[in-house]
Formats: structure tokens, sequence, C-alpha cells
């Protein structure tokens, strides 16, 4: 299953779709939904979000776990370094490897003071770097302090996230560096909008790898895709989400179409984000479908 999932990401076309757990002791909802659209046959894997923006939500690596378990496809399971230290990481890491879940996503994680839970303090013992760390010594069969383990652990497949956008495109070409540098597979994108910005991002990975020349030089650049169907999204992410550029030309067409109602809009919106993914693909084949688990959305995307 994973070496499929990584030949796929390195030679052919690669899709993975996002579901983000719920505020429930639950994530029967989100399979069913999934079950609903048949959204399994149209994609190459899942991923699990931990605890998006600080709040709380069910388990990422459960999730990962009941999803893998469900429809036999692959999970990348995220874990951020804000709620755990190195040791409840790689107790995590070792219990998520029993149950083959062995695709996992480092993030540095959401300041802690966004949370909804009250004073809630953030771990950090590091950033992401230290979690791709870890991976790769569980890789070489020892903790990251060294210590071998009795039983190796079966291969895990780190993957990282960068910024889609920057005023200078250096800047994410020397982070993407440092993350190949750091053993991730994949880099995932945040949400592109615009093919010239994919094109400028593609630019930049091809550099940051160029100075590999063994399996790192196979780490694979995957596009963020994440429809607007609503002017008041495109709106937010343009001004408030850092690492994120929304063309002039959504947010003029998305404003003509709420003046004439919700449904114009999110017909405008759709047809954008259809022409996005469609253009995108053409000029690399490698996306995560980000959808807020609105699955309806992604099975409209996907057929």
């Amino acid at each position: 299953m994973f070496d499929t999932l990584l030949e796929k990401l390195r030679n052919e076309n690669y899709l993975t779709l996002e579901t983000t757990p719920s505020h429930e002791p639950s994530f029967d909802n989100i399979l069913q939904n999934l079950e609903k659209y048949d959204l399994a046959s149209k994609i190459d894997g899942f991923s699990t979000t931990d605890n998006p923006l600080a709040k709380l939500k069910y388990n990422s690596i459960l999730a990962a776990i009941k999803l893998q378990q469900k429809f036999n496809l692959p999970v990348i399971a995220t874990m951020t370094m804000r709620d755990r230290n190195k040791i409840a990481l790689q107790s995590d890491l070792l219990g998520a490897n029993d149950f083959d879940i062995r695709t996992i996503l480092a993030l540095t994680g959401d300041p802690a003071h966004m949370s909804d839970q009250p004073h809630a303090k953030g771990v950090f013992e590091d950033n992401s770097q230290m979690l791709l760390q870890i991976i790769k010594s569980f890789n070489n069969s020892m903790d990251y302090a060294g210590k071998p383990f009795k039983i190796a652990p079966k291969t895990i497949l780190p993957f990282a996230v960068i910024n889609s956008y920057a005023k200078n495109f250096k800047s994410l070409e020397k982070k993407m560096n440092r993350k190949i540098q750091s053993g991730a597979v994949g880099i995932i994108s945040q949400p592109v909008y615009d093919v010239s910005n994919a094109k400028k991002l593609l630019e930049h990975f091809e550099t940051a790898r160029e100075e590999f020349t063994d399996e790192r030089k196979e780490s694979q650049l995957i596009l963020g895709i994440f429809p607007i169907t609503r002017l008041r999204t495109a709106q937010f992410l343009s001004s408030h989400v850092p690492g994120i550029y929304v063309p002039d030309n959504w947010i003029d067409a998305l404003t003509k179409a709420s003046r004439i109602g919700e449904d114009e809009e999110r017909k405008v919106g759709m047809d954008l984000s259809k022409n996005l993914l469609k253009s995108i693909q053409k000029i690399h084949p490698k996306i995560h479908l980000m959808t807020a688990n609105k699955f309806d959305i992604a099975n409209e995307l996907l057929s």
C-alpha cells in the first residue's frame, strides 16, 4: 500500500484528500460521508488533520487507523509539535507503526493561543524539523536519543508543508531545501489559486532539491487545492492567511456573482476551482485536495 503511494507520488498522477476529525467521540460520520460519495475510488490516499487552529478534535492517528481499515488506502496522519514533547511524539509513532500508520505529516502547529480550550499552553519543544529528524532516527531503527529498538519499526514516509506564496520565493526555497535535507518524501503546499504561482513554486522546488544525489533527489512537491465557493472565503484567505495568494480575478468574479445570489456565487466558485484543478493537473498532477470536510464539493470536482 505505502510502496504504491510512493511510486505514484514519484512517477504518476497522485491525489490525496484531507479529512478533519470533528469535535465528537466518533469518526463514523466522516466515514459515512466519504462512502456516500465513493471518494475512496477517486483518490490515492487520505490525510487526517491534528487539531487545526488548536481547536479540540478527535485524534488524528486514531482517525487514520479507522480510515485505513475502512477503505484500505494509505492515510497521512498529521502530527504537530504544539501538543507533544519528544517523548509523546515517539510514543505515538511507535503505536501508529504497530497499526501500520506509516505516512506522517510533520507540522509545527498553529499557536496555542488560538485554542478553544481555556489557558491552553503549547509545548513546542522545537519546530517540525525535530519531528522529521525523529522519523529519520526511527527509519534507522533507533529512537531520537540514539537507543536502538529491539524490533525495527516499519519504514515511515515523512511529509512536510510549505507556504504557496511569498514576496521572496528564495525564502520558500531555503525552507523546502531544509525539509528535503531532513528526509521529507513529499512537501505539500498551501492552496494555490494561480497557475503562474504553481509554476514558480515548482521552479524553486527543483532548485531546492538539485544538490541532492541520493534518494532525497526523489522528493516531490504536492500542490494544495482548496476550492472556494464563497466570496467571504476568498477575501479571508487573501487578507488573513499568510502564504496564500488569491488573484484579483477570483475576487472580482465572486464579487459579481455574490450580487446575483448564493447559487451563482457557488457556481462561479466551482467553475473557477474546476478549471484551476484541470490546469494544475496538466503541469503537475500531484495534488492534495482540501475541502474542510465538504465532500460533496470534492465529489463534484473529481467526478
